[in-house]
C-alpha cells in the first residue's frame, strides 16, 4: 500500500476511475450482445436498426471518454454493421 499522501490520493482516484470505466465497458458488451441477439432472433429490420443505432452511440461515447481505444470502437462498430447487413441481405 502507498504511504505518500499523493500516492494515496492517486490510488483513490484510480479506483474511482476503474469502477466508472468498468460500467462503461459492461454497457458496450451489453449493447453489442443485444444487437447480435436481435439478428439471431430474426427480429424486424427496424428493431435491429434501432438496437444497432443505440449500440453505435454507446460505443462511440465510450471511446470518446477514453475508456476504450478509438480503433477498438471502430472495429466493434464495423463488425456489428457487417453482421446486420449480412443478415438483412439474407432475409431480403
Amino acid at each position: 500500500m502507498s504511504t505518500h499522501k499523493s500516492a494515496i490520493k492517486r490510488a483513490r482516484q484510480s479506483e474511482r476511475r476503474r469502477l466508472r470505466n468498468k460500467s462503461y465497458r459492461t454497457r458496450v458488451k451489453n449493447v453489442s450482445r443485444q444487437v447480435r441477439e436481435a439478428v439471431a432472433a430474426g427480429k424486424s429490420p427496424e428493431e435491429v436498426q434501432a438496437s444497432l443505432r443505440k449500440a453505435v452511440s454507446v460505443i462511440q461515447k465510450t471511446a470518446s471518454k477514453g475508456v476504450i481505444h478509438k480503433r477498438k470502437a471502430a472495429r466493434k462498430i464495423s463488425r456489428l454493421y457487417r453482421l446486420v447487413n449480412k443478415a438483412q441481405a439474407v432475409s431480403a
